[in-house]
Order: structure tokens, then C-alpha cells, then sequence
């Protein structure tokens, strides 16, 4: 281990931020109920909780997305409240999200001078002068790549590279990271932590917000841990390690936890079998079966592999080892065509990005997986109007949805029903197994329900279901049994009285050396 990454952070030094007893609601529901968190400057500062726990609505309000409901926030000892993104970069406030917000069509050093152009006197780029400023930047954190190369040809960790440089030609004083692992190699992983360690060693500080504990405790001087929306801890020293965060994280509440009623009264004849399924580095010698009338939980960190495992299933990516069956035939979908043929559904993440035409009518939606069963004949492929209004109407009937009609364009509904359109979209075509990613992600509590009542009904009508959730207060309710992933591979396989929140909590935080047991 470096030792520059462990010294711990002089005790006279004021903190660089504070933040005191921050609150913030959404509706109801409290997403923030007293967050607290104070950085130094020049340390890393690690951030950890499970899904939900608030981080990112802790992250977005420090950067100007969201103004809180209670709290203060302090930088350099006086208040300070973000007004835009804008102004928190103006206070030296860099943030660097999971998703990374470069022009994909912009070149790389007009994506680190974004912004910050230098002019001539006639208004034009004076890319001369930008040249001689972004050239250091780039070359310390160590982009590699031509600064006129079109940024939408690297890699995630040369984007990475980028977003770090951008970050500190602004001369920010704190670059917050949000999983920046994720989607990089060990190799990539290595050369970051470098990266991080230097940038520390100038004296800008990190907020490293992540769900590998190893990183945190290999790079972090201080780590708070937040739960339910609450700062519940603070560790440093011989107080960091392993087993006291994720006690911290999970925390010691078990007999509060109840095991709701099961989605199905019984699980029927396998339906989809999967053995040894790889596509390095995010899913792992993964191996499951699932059977008809079951709903399958598939929980685990950000990150873990489980969206990666369900384009697999569906043909959306190819493994590189592995093979499945489907009601014991082989199953070897080229693409997701052979997967919908074949009698797999899926309803994506991002409905409104990957699932849904936002400009197109409720009917339009609906009927984009049922159009063999729409057109005239084989040979007069042409969309019959009654046949996609008696679907849609059918659909909208059968899964209450509401709209004002079938012809509404779909991006005017709430959250929920947008994500019924789309369930329903794979109810015309009776799919063998349904896959649902986050089916409950941005939708209202009484919509929640519905939808954990419509997949309910699904399993007992025979259709096998396998629902992945970020959330582990979501899978108790909802699952026969729940698969935790973690580092893309099956982890725990949970059933009856053994899923609960706190076993999903702690199987994701298990790895190859230490299994972390209630």
C-alpha cells in the first residue's frame, strides 16, 4: 500500500466543506433525514452506504442539483448554498459522475477547456493559447490519447483521465468521484488510484464515493458512512476496516425486518437454465435456474454485473463462454430478435432512454413487440389500426393505466404507467420469462405497488419472472428467491425466511475471502 495514501489528514487543518444535518424530501419519502459530512483539505474522503442510503441526493445537492430542506452547508468556514452546477464550480467544486458528461463529438481538449475557452479579440478560439494551458493538465493525469482525437472513440478510462483534467484546470479544490471504478480494468483501476494520489498530493481534496471496500480503505484516510439517509458513521485510523464498515452499512436492525408474502404459490418445471455464463470483467461464471411461476430477485450493488447478465439473456451482448436453455432446448440468442422470437422479454433500466418513443402514443408503444400480430399478412406487412387500438385498449384496461387515451403520446403519463405501457408491451406476446431491470426506479409509492401486484399476478398465471432491483427493501417483498451478485458473480442464493434486507445488504458486500453472515 502507498503510504501516502493512508496518512491521516493534519488535525488542526479546517475543514475544506461541511455539511451539517442536511434533510431532503421527495414527496413523502425522505431521501436525506440528517446528513452530515466534513472534508479536509488535500484528503480523500471515502463515502459508502447501500442503495438508497443517500448518497447521490447527498452529491447533487453539494453540486447545485438540489436545494435541501434543512441544513447547512459551510465551505472555507462561511455558508454556502449551490445554485447551479455553474456556481459550485465556481467555488471549486469539480463532480464526476458515473456517467460522464463529455461531448462525445467535441474533441479531447475542447472537452477539458469546456467552458473556459481562451479568445482572441475577435471572438475567435485561440487554440494556441488553450494548447498551452490544457497540455501540462493533460499530460500530468496522464491522457495518452492526441488532444485533437474525437473523444467518442476512447476509452471509459481515458475519459476518466479527461474528466480529472478538466476538473483540474479549473483549479478545483474538490473533485468529487462517484464509482469511478465501475466500468474499468484492474490495470485502469491501478493507474486512477495513481492519479488520485497525486492529485491528494497537490492538496486538492477527493470525495471518493464507492461500493468497494477495498478501494476505500486502500485510498481513504477518512470514510462516512451513511444509512437511511443519516451520517451514522465516521471511521479513520486503527478504526477503518473492513468488518467495522459493514457493520456500519448494514447496521444491527434484524428484528425490525419482516419477510412479506411470497409472489407465487409454487415454482413449476425449469424454464431458463444458465450455466457458467461469462463476459469478463462484469459477469463471472454466473450459473441459475429459473422456473415457470417464479419471481427470480437478482440484487447487489451498483455495478455488480446484473444488468450486464440480463442483456446476455436477452441477446443484447454475446458471452464469451457459458450456455443456456430455454424449456431444455438450447438457447444461443445472436441478437435481441432471437431472444423476443424465442419468448423473452425485457423491460430496460431507462424506460425513457432504451424502452419508450416518448413522442409516440400509448397504442404505438404498446404494440412495438406485438407487430407480427398487428400487420394485414407476412406479405402486406402493414400495421392494422383496429388490431393495435384493440391491444392497446385491452392493455390500458387490464393494467390500469392511466391516460386520457390510447393516443396520448406515452412522455406525457407519470413514471408509473409509463413503465405499465412498457410491461404491457410484452403481455400481448405471452413471453416465456420476463425480465424486469429497476421496475419500480422513479415511480410514485402507490404506482410501486401496483406494479409488485402485476408481477405477482403474472408468476401465478404461470410466467416465469426475473426482476432486478437496486433496492433491498424492494426484492423481500416481491421475490420467491433473490440471487446477490458481486463482483459479476452469484454470491448468495436467498430463499423464504433468509431474504431480508439485511442479508441481500450484506451478501453484496461478501467476496472470494470473507462472507459477512448476520
Amino acid at each position: 500500500m502507498n503510504a501516502l495514501s493512508k496518512d491521516v489528514g493534519t488535525p488542526e487543518l479546517s475543514p475544506l466543506i461541511a455539511a451539517r444535518g442536511l434533510r431532503k424530501s421527495f414527496g413523502g419519502a425522505q431521501a436525506l433525514k440528517d446528513a452530515s459530512l466534513s472534508i479536509l483539505p488535500g484528503e480523500v474522503h471515502g463515502l459508502v452506504g447501500a442503495n438508497g442510503a443517500g448518497k447521490s441526493t447527498f452529491i447533487r445537492i453539494l453540486a447545485g442539483l438540489l436545494k435541501p430542506d434543512a441544513g447547512e452547508i459551510l465551505v472555507d468556514g462561511r455558508p454556502f448554498v449551490a445554485a447551479s452546477p455553474h456556481h459550485a464550480g465556481e467555488a471549486g467544486l469539480s463532480f464526476i459522475h458515473q456517467e460522464l458528461a463529455l461531448v462525445p463529438d467535441m474533441t479531447v481538449i475542447e472537452n477539458i477547456m469546456l467552458g473556459l475557452p481562451k479568445r482572441t479579440r475577435l471572438g475567435w478560439v485561440d487554440w494556441t493559447a488553450t494548447a498551452r494551458e490544457a497540455v501540462p493538465v493533460a499530460r500530468r493525469v496522464g491522457v495518452a490519447a492526441p488532444l485533437d482525437a474525437k473523444v467518442k472513440g476512447l476509452s471509459t478510462a481515458e475519459n476518466w483521465l479527461i474528466s480529472i483534467a478538466r476538473a483540474l484546470i479549473r483549479k478545483s479544490r474538490l473533485i468529487v468521484m462517484d464509482e469511478p471504478t465501475a466500468a474499468l480494468s484492474v490495470a485502469e483501476s491501478d493507474r486512477l488510484f495513481e492519479i488520485i494520489r497525486g492529485v491528494r498530493a497537490s492538496g486538492v481534496a477527493v470525495l471518493y464515493v464507492s461500493h468497494r471496500l477495498d478501494e476505500v480503505l486502500d485510498l481513504c484516510q477518512r470514510v462516512s458512512v451513511f444509512r437511511d439517509g443519516r451520517s451514522v458513521a465516521e471511521l479513520a485510523g486503527g478504526a477503518l476496516h473492513r468488518r467495522a464498515l459493514v457493520e456500519a452499512i448494514i447496521g444491527r436492525e434484524q428484528t425490525a425486518e419482516r419477510v412479506v408474502g411470497r409472489a407465487s404459490a409454487g415454482p413449476g418445471k425449469t424454464v431458463l437454465s444458465v450455466r457458467g455464463l461469462t463476459r469478463a470483467p462484469k459477469v463471472r461464471d454466473v450459473s441459475f435456474d429459473l422456473r415457470r411461476g417464479e419471481v427470480l430477485g437478482l440484487g447487489g450493488l451498483v455495478g455488480a454485473g446484473r444488468s450486464e447478465l440480463a442483456r446476455l439473456v436477452f441477446g443484447a451482448d454475446r458471452p464469451e463462454s457459458g450456455t443456456m436453455t430455454l424449456e431444455g432446448g438450447t438457447f444461443e440468442p445472436r441478437d435481441c430478435s432471437d431472444a423476443v422470437k424465442a419468448g423473452i422479454g425485457f423491460v430496460p433500466e431507462e424506460r425513457r432512454a432504451d424502452g419508450l418513443v416518448l413522442t409516440k402514443s400509448v397504442a404505438f408503444n404498446v404494440g412495438l413487440a406485438n407487430l407480427g400480430s398487428l400487420v394485414f399478412s407476412p406479405w402486406l406487412p402493414f400495421i392494422v389500426g383496429g388490431r393495435r387500438r384493440s391491444l392497446a385498449q385491452a392493455m390500458v384496461r387490464d393494467l390500469a393505466i392511466k391516460t386520457p387515451d390510447i393516443e396520448t403520446p406515452v412522455g406525457k403519463l407519470s413514471g408509473g404507467n409509463q413503465q405499465k405501457v412498457l410491461i404491457g408491451r410484452w403481455l400481448g406476446v405471452k413471453p416465456k420469462v420476463l425480465i424486469l431491470d429497476e421496475p419500480t426506479r422513479g415511480v410514485d409509492i402507490g404506482a410501486r405497488g401496483e406494479i409488485h401486484r402485476l408481477v405477482r399476478n403474472l408468476a401465478q398465471g404461470g410466467m416465469a419472472v426475473l426482476v432486478i432491483s437496486s433496492e433491498p427493501e424492494e426484492l423481500p417483498d416481491l421475490c420467491d428467491r433473490v440471487l446477490v451478485m458481486a463482483g459479476g458473480r452469484i454470491v448468495r442464493d436467498l430463499s423464504g425466511e433468509a431474504i431480508t434486507r439485511h442479508g441481500i445488504i450484506a451478501a453484496s458486500y461478501a467476496d472470494a475471502q470473507e462472507r459477512i453472515h448476520a
